[in-house]
């Protein structure tokens, strides 16, 4: 734009000159002083500059959630050339990492990355737009970015911050974090009897299921779990599994790994931004953040599962963690808690039985359509690498014929 108007000026400038020297050829009179030439038009305030934001993350430095968080900032830069820059920081570099949302809304900071049912306190609603139990209805994560691109769930995502919560917010999805594990624990879980009492750390809608199951749970950030745990204030934990319990250090303080829960089949990482700083962009500026947010979500997904079958084979191989699968009991329970809470929450609150049905409604046309089209997982999988359903996951050997 600026090389256009540069380019205008001087083209108007030379052709005043030529119009002032014919006339005054023609005319042999002295030539009237020129014109002061326009002053080109300044660019429209958001493209002006470079906008340097600095914007906070929920998770420690070294997970490779926050590599989620690093991976959009460098797409952002490279899309819009360098026109906007984000410091991603990590939790507590600003401000406590539960603190991001209100801090976001208060402009103490640009932006923040997290996940949105760490938001429950403030309305149950926020856990539908994160980690939905159960799917929710059985989605994954990729049905459930479906109901949020193609469902109408980001519609709802931002009046939910704008005309619920009455924040100054915008968000979107920006990483399936999921499915993701039934927890650690300090002994061995049989049945639902088993954990009943144990002191277990969890966030959420999760942790109020959990109580309603027997558990006693506490909440608390991903950086204070392992101490906690060396400290015996707790008995198990949930994280996430894979590399993120790796990098956190869970496989040093406890050996019984479960896998799979149902608290979060879809895990979605949240981005927000300002919403005066979303505004303060020109729409292709915006669209670039859109782009940056899809590719950072494929991208670091695919990478995540591969870093997550090296961290569970590290896990086993070299810290004697024993993987082992989650009770169905424990599941099916889960499941009939969330529903009971579930409605019992539409009951109350009108804006979460809106979202919740609407989940219900895609759900209902994806879910059972995709389980037509698709064969179970388990099914080539267990042809070419056998499990042991009572001891997890197994390495096994390809079959030949």
């Amino acid at each position: 734009m600026r090389t256009v108007l540069k380019k205008a000026f001087i083209l108007s400038t030379i052709a005043a000159g030529l119009g002032i020297a014919m006339q005054a050829g023609a005319q042999q009179k002295p030539a009237p002083a020129p014109a002061a030439a326009p002053a080109p038009a300044p660019a429209p305030a958001a493209t002006g500059g470079v906008k340097n934001l600095k914007m906070q993350s929920t998770w420690p430095a070294s997970l490779t959630l926050q590599e989620n968080f690093k991976m959009f900032a460098e797409r952002l830069d490279k899309l819009t050339s360098g026109q906007i820059k984000i410091e991603a920081m990590a939790a507590g570099q600003i401000v406590p990492a539960f603190e991001i949302l209100d801090a976001t809304h208060k402009k103490v900071i640009d932006g923040g990355h997290g996940v949105a049912y760490y938001w429950v306190g403030k309305n149950k609603t926020a856990t539908l737009f994160s980690a939905t139990p159960a799917g929710p209805f059985g989605m994954d994560h990729f049905d459930f970015l479906g109901w949020m691109n193609e469902g109408g769930g980001m519609d709802l995502y931002w009046e939910f911050y704008r005309d619920i919560l009455k924040l100054n917010v915008v968000g979107w999805p920006i990483g399936g974090s999921s499915p993701q594990a039934f927890g650690w624990f300090k002994r061995p879980i049989k049945n639902l009897a088993d954990f009943k009492g144990m002191k277990c750390r969890q966030t959420g809608i999760v942790a109020e299921i959990y109580q309603k199951m027997g558990m006693q749970t506490v909440n608390m950030p991903g950086g204070e779990i392992v101490p906690s745990a060396q400290r015996g204030v707790i008995d198990c934990a949930e994280w996430v599994g894979g590399v993120e319990d790796l990098r956190l250090g869970l496989p040093q303080v406890w050996k019984y790994h479960y896998t799979p829960g149902m608290h979060e089949s879809n895990s979605m990482l949240e981005l927000i931004m300002n919403g005066d700083v979303w505004k303060g962009f020109s729409p292709q500026q915006q669209e670039s953040v859109r782009s940056a947010v899809m590719e950072t979500f494929v991208r670091w997904g695919i990478r995540w599962q591969k870093q997550n079958a090296d961290a569970i084979e590290e896990m086993r191989t070299k810290h004697g963690t024993q993987i082992l699968r989650t009770p169905p009991e424990i599941l099916t329970e889960f499941m009939k808690t969330w529903d009971k809470m579930a409605a019992e929450e539409a009951a109350k609150d009108p804006f979460f039985k809106k979202v919740l049905e609407s989940q219900r409604v895609y759900a209902a046309k994806v879910v059972p359509a995709k389980r037509f089209m698709f064969p179970p997982y388990s099914f080539a999988a267990n042809y070419y690498f056998p499990e042991d359903v009572r001891k997890g996951p197994a390495k096994g050997e390809a079959k030949g014929k």
